[in-house]
């Protein structure tokens, strides 16, 4: 019983399959055998799929519908994409193209996702793992800026339980990774950059882990999505500009979001959208610039600046111990002679903001409370000219 297949080394008798013209179709079948062969309720222990480094075509969607698979590559070969578009001559370049276990999402058979991970029933799919190979979506079409051309690169359609997605490079996907009912998932170690999205979790999900990964999403998505999550780790991720923002948390309870350095050229950086209850929101570095690469430089999320690097909407949350950096030209506010916001509370009860240091270039509010927040603590966050609020019902300590 074959546990670990290559795919540049297998070809099942009868089939005439190509693995540079088409690694999905070889990857398929691959699956097909490891089910076939793996026939015992009560011993299947799954396989390994390996990728040599190498330039694949990925023509057909992969579907992986079975347990205990680990499909691994040697190398990321992660590279920009958005450099060599927006760069006239690249005849003197070393290389063009990402390199390692290189596969080209090409799909030609209808469908937008390069691998879609499903299965109903009991018990729920698990220990389905990508790792160290590049999904590479080749082109955004005619506007190579738009970020937008329908593909996925991994789907999770299903239930999930322990599944892994490390040590992978993604680059131009409209979508480069879509989660729906993790549990226990980690995503770890990744390059997702250059995608429309980049990390979506979907549905609901409890106990995932995105840490020491670089992100960053296109001017229209999500560099990171998450809705009605419990107990999400996020840490030590480096996050680059242009997403809508950093991070995006919809009806999430007890997040922790530290460690990571989070760039933007945007206001918005980590939104609480919805009912948010009792995230942490600590130890990061934000550093609040504006845009300077020609081709996004009039190129916005659309928020103005006083909505906040970071708002929150819902009750119990800390915002602790976190650098701000905050140097925008005045000439470029948004709208023009707006004051700045740092943290904003929207709404809410007994959210705290305390002892965060902001450095900035510019008159600015350090914390402002709506008037729907009650039992709001502030402490040590801003002097007395930098703090607002429009609720009666709150505490403040200045900065001294």
């Amino acid at each position: 019983m074959a546990t670990v297949y290559d795919v540049t080394d297998w070809n099942p008798q009868g089939k005439s399959l190509n693995v540079y013209d088409d690694i999905g179709a070889v990857i398929n079948a691959m699956i097909t055998d490891i089910k076939s062969t793996q026939s015992d309720q009560a011993a299947r222990p799954g396989a390994v799929i390996y990728i040599p480094p190498g330039d694949y075509s990925l023509k057909t969607r992969v579907v992986i519908d079975i347990s205990n698979l680990t499909i691994r590559g040697s190398g990321h070969g992660f590279s920009s994409l958005s450099i060599r578009y927006n760069t006239a001559d690249t005849s003197s370049w070393h290389e063009l193209n990402p390199g390692s276990s290189h596969v080209r999402v090409e799909n030609t058979d209808g469908n937008g996702e390069a691998f879609i991970v499903t299965r109903e029933g009991s018990p729920r799919i698990g220990a389905v793992v990508f790792e160290n190979f590049c999904l590479d979506g080749t082109s955004f079409g005619s506007d190579e800026n738009s970020y937008n051309n329908g593909k996925t690169g991994i789907l999770i359609e299903t239930d999930n339980d322990a599944c892994r997605v490390r040590d992978m490079g993604m680059v131009y996907l409209e979508h480069a990774l879509i989660v729906h009912g993790a549990d226990a998932l980690d995503v770890s170690g990744n390059f997702l950059t250059e995608c429309g999205n980049c990390v979506e979790l979907l549905g609901a999900g409890q106990a995932t882990r995105v840490c020491d990964n670089h992100i960053g999403a296109g001017p229209h998505g999500y560099s990171l999505f998450a809705e009605n999550h419990n107990g999400l780790l996020i840490s030590g991720n480096n996050i680059f500009p242009r997403g809508i923002d950093s991070v995006h948390l919809r009806d999430c309870f007890r997040t922790n979001v530290s460690s990571n350095r989070m760039h933007s050229f945007y206001a918005g950086m980590v939104t609480l959208e919805g009912t948010c209850k009792e995230n942490l929101i600590s130890s990061n570095m934000f550093e609040r610039q504006v845009e300077g690469f020609p081709p996004f430089v009039d190129v916005s999320n659309g928020l103005d600046d006083d909505f906040g690097v970071v708002q929150v909407n819902g009750d119990g949350n800390t915002i602790m111990a976190n650098h701000v950096t905050l140097i925008i030209p005045p000439e470029r506010l948004r709208p023009a002679g707006a004051v700045p916001t740092v943290f904003r509370i929207k709404h809410g009860d007994q959210n705290a903001v305390g002892a965060n240091h902001v450095i900035s270039n510019l008159e600015l509010i350090t914390v402002y409370l709506d008037a729907k927040t009650t039992n709001s603590h502030v402490f040590d966050s801003g002097t007395e000219s930098q703090f607002h609020s429009d609720s009666k019902s709150f505490g403040f300590r200045p900065t001294p």
